[in-house]
């Protein structure tokens, strides 16, 4: 995204996380790329995310933005996000987030190991 849409960013991500749980935050990530993705291709390509992007506010990205988001979460080099590359993309964007995500899994793991050692 260009810096001026950047520095209006908000990551709603965590707060969804917090008022959804896991499970369906992640049925929310998929009906996001579902809205975002080629129907007929089942994937987001950039024709699609250019097409497609207005419909989550986000309408006015230049090519070099879409072509941006694409590098960033193409996992495969294939040039298109399938549906896995796109959630484990929105995850990265949203650095709350990660960072939730790793205390989380710091506290499973500590819980498993005073578990273990009793």
């Amino acid at each position: 995204m260009s810096s001026n849409d950047q520095a209006n960013f908000h990551d709603f991500l965590p707060i969804m996380a917090d008022k959804l749980g896991g499970e369906r935050l992640m049925d929310e990530l998929c009906n996001g790329f579902r809205m975002l993705m080629d129907p007929i291709k089942h994937v987001v390509t950039f024709d699609s995310l250019k097409k497609n992007s207005a419909v989550l506010g986000i309408g006015d990205l230049t090519n070099d933005d879409v072509l941006s988001m694409l590098k960033e979460g193409d996992l495969d080099g294939d040039g298109v996000l399938n549906q896995m590359e796109f959630c484990v993309l929105m995850f990265r964007l949203s650095p709350d987030l990660m960072k939730q995500s790793w205390f989380l899994l710091e506290e499973a793991l500590r819980t498993t190991v005073e578990f273990e050692s009793k």
